[in-house]
């Protein structure tokens, strides 16, 4: 679809149509990413999920950080779209190469396939698989869940409102989304806003990403997801309403100001995708991650009109990209730590998360051993 329809956005003659394929290119380029996100984080576990929660969107702001190039030789947009569509075509590969995800497979009873998609990993990685059926089937989901597999089955986006925990905890982490769609492209945009040149301005804006996404490794590694995404989002706040402090001539204070909120958000956008993923259950990881991503592009909508918003005022800019990360932030309050935990599978371990958590820790002083990932090579701090 990234292909096909961002190619045809190239040589279709009329505006309407190519509103429409633009459309059907964002909806197919949202989907890839979430899905691609969601099959990595339910195949990985431990260590190995928290850095390739980051290391998957380093892609991404180098392809941000690339465009100023691809345009500045592409000067016609018709070539400049076919340049950054026709490449999607070798994802196609992938069909032959990505497994289903396992996590997946048992959660809705297929079980023969999980064990032989499991089995053919552990060959692969040269270890012993003579105990890797019997061990699956010991765990197995839907024989040792209270909720039965038809059930699973029909899970959809309205079992996230349904119960009260998860009801809140679903719309925390719907707002901190649109924050991080909000102020991560607002911030990109004012940035080529504030003068000079543009291809520079764009391509600092998406480099400067790059230190703040790979920061992520240590920083939830060290203080968990809860307190990286809550200093992030407080440190993106502080810079933009700084912004309004310093004086609009020389520009540099305020691109200065602009690019540290840049880093901040790029620290707080990967840790919201590790974050929800962690928080959902796996019978609606998928949809409860689509739908938050959903979320951060109804921010994303709303930003360049933020962003030009200037004629109000100079203030109004900086304003709502400071305000909107530090409600952001006082919501992360309401949402438990996941670091270090076992990934909820059905609607009653989604619903209890967080709760037996927070009971356990104020009762014994210890995280509920029924919600620790024992196999991780990262201990609690």
């Amino acid at each position: 679809m990234q292909a096909v329809f961002g190619s045809a956005c190239a040589f279709i003659p009329w505006f309407e149509g190519f509103l429409v394929m633009r459309f059907l290119t964002a909806a197919a380029v949202g989907g890839s990413m979430v899905t691609s996100f969601v099959i990595c984080m339910e195949i990985l576990g431990g260590w190995w999920r928290m850095a390739f929660s980051v290391l998957f969107h380093l892609p991404f702001s180098v392809g941000h950080a690339t465009l100023p190039a691809i345009a500045y030789f592409a000067k016609d947009w018709h070539i400049f779209q076919l340049a950054i569509s026709l490449p999607s075509i070798l994802s196609l590969v992938y069909w032959w190469v990505i497994p289903e995800s396992p996590r997946w497979l048992l959660a809705v009873g297929r079980d023969d396939k999980a064990i032989e998609i499991l089995d053919r990993a552990a060959r692969i990685n040269k270890l012993d698989t003579s105990t890797l059926a019997q061990r699956i089937q010991s765990i197995s989901i839907h024989k040792n869940k209270t909720k039965d597999v038809e059930n699973m089955k029909k899970a959809n986006i309205l079992d996230l409102f349904r119960t009260p925990n998860m009801r809140l905890k679903t719309v925390c982490m719907y707002f901190i989304w649109v924050v991080c769609g909000l102020c991560f492209y607002g911030l990109s945009q004012y940035m080529g806003q504030i003068g000079g040149n543009i291809f520079i301005n764009v391509a600092i804006s998406g480099l400067i990403s790059l230190p703040g996404m790979s920061s992520c490794i240590y920083l939830m590694g060290r203080f968990g997801r809860k307190r990286t995404i809550l200093s992030s989002l407080m440190l993106a706040a502080v810079s933009c309403l700084l912004i309004m402090a310093v004086p609009q001539t020389p520009e540099w204070p305020k691109a200065t100001l602009a690019a540290l909120g840049i880093f901040g958000m790029s620290v707080a956008f990967p840790t919201a995708y590790l974050y929800a993923a962690e928080l959902f259950p796996t019978v609606v990881r998928n949809v409860g991650l689509g739908s938050s991503s959903m979320c951060a592009r109804f921010g994303s909508m709303v930003a360049p009109y933020v962003t030009s918003l200037t004629t109000f005022g100079f203030f109004v800019p900086p304003l709502t990209f400071g305000v909107a990360p530090l409600v952001g932030t006082l919501l992360c309050l309401f949402l438990p730590e996941t670091a270090n935990t076992k990934l909820p599978d059905t609607l009653e371990e989604g619903e209890s998360f967080g709760k037996k958590i927070n009971k356990t820790k104020t009762t014994t002083g210890s995280s509920n051993k029924g919600f620790i990932d024992e196999d991780s090579p990262v201990k609690p701090y």
